[in-house]
């Protein structure tokens, strides 16, 4: 069963992306993310034992808060949560968001009950939030496929709860429609968690570099899909084998390519470094904390 919190809404329409000069018209209101946020995380287990890896904190807040709140920047507000372990805990911070992260004053012992006021507002006031059991042993696609009945426009976005970009998410959607193929997964080159070498023939090592970004393509998530790729799924597994591999044989999935910021939070190691990021007062993700970026009409 799946628990719905309302709050203020709005819908706008924005045109971003003219490939050609052919401009598309995106409906910012109607499109929903998903956010798939059941997994385990066992590699991040210093956290992980306690509560999920999308309530893990950068910077005081779940990384999952930062990621919505990206979203949120760009105009999309309406979002389903696809749980899995540890998902009342995630249930519990947003039934008790406003209590946690801001000032209140509580009345007691009021004529009609318990009186609260609460002393700040936070765009999250403006979130739809659906937020709906998929099992606690479910695989990535087989999570999708479970919430499919809370899609209700032919497109829909989805990513994973434990990756932050600076990714332009009205530029990405206006791009999946220009290509009007069935799915669009952005694409990043990650930087080498290695120094490499250049070795001759000899043994002697010619250069090194130290971490330097690879030259290899891959999935950074932040997907946009038609709602046609459920025709591609049909069993519980892992989006990224049988669906996404088929829609690529049948030429129906085409990359995104972004050159900016992108960091995956897989171990302590990267939370660490995410939190340092974002102590720095400059966070490359935080793209809400700039100037409010104007909805074209």
């Amino acid at each position: 069963m799946a628990t719905v919190l309302g709050y203020n809404w709005r819908r706008s329409r924005a045109a971003e992306y003219e490939p050609g000069n052919v401009v598309r018209r995106v409906e910012v209101g109607d499109v929903k993310v998903v956010m798939l946020c059941g997994g385990k995380g066992t590699r991040l287990r210093e956290e992980t034992e306690f509560r999920p890896k999308p309530m893990v904190e950068i910077g005081g807040r779940p990384i999952l808060w930062h990621i919505m709140k990206l979203y949120a920047y760009y105009g999309f507000n309406e979002f389903v949560l696809c749980l899995g372990y540890k998902g009342s805990v995630i249930k519990d911070y947003f039934l008790n968001y406003n209590s946690m992260l801001n000032d209140f004053t509580l009345s007691l012992g009021t004529r009609n009950g318990r009186a609260i006021t609460y002393h700040g507002d936070d765009e999250i006031h403006d979130f739809i939030v659906t937020l709906a059991d998929t099992g606690e042993e479910t695989l990535t696609a087989g999570r999708l496929k479970r919430v499919e009945r809370y899609l209700d426009d032919d497109t829909f976005m989805v990513t994973y709860g434990d990756g932050l970009a600076d990714v332009n998410i009205r530029d990405l959607l206006a791009f999946h429609h220009a290509h009007g193929k069935l799915a669009t997964v952005t694409a990043i080159q990650p930087t080498s968690r290695f120094g490499l070498l250049d070795i001759e023939h000899d043994g002697s090592v010619s250069r090194f570099v130290e971490k330097p970004q690879v030259d290899e393509w891959i999935n950074g998530g932040f997907f946009v899909f038609n709602r046609r790729i459920f025709n591609y799924i049909n069993r519980d597994c892992m989006l990224e084998q049988d669906p996404l591999m088929s829609l690529a044989e049948d030429g129906q999935l085409v990359a995104y390519r972004h050159t900016g910021f992108w960091q995956a939070m897989d171990t302590y190691r990267d939370t660490l470094y995410l939190n340092d990021i974002w102590r720095e007062g400059d966070a490359p993700w935080a793209v809400w904390q700039r100037a409010p970026v104007a909805l074209k009409v």
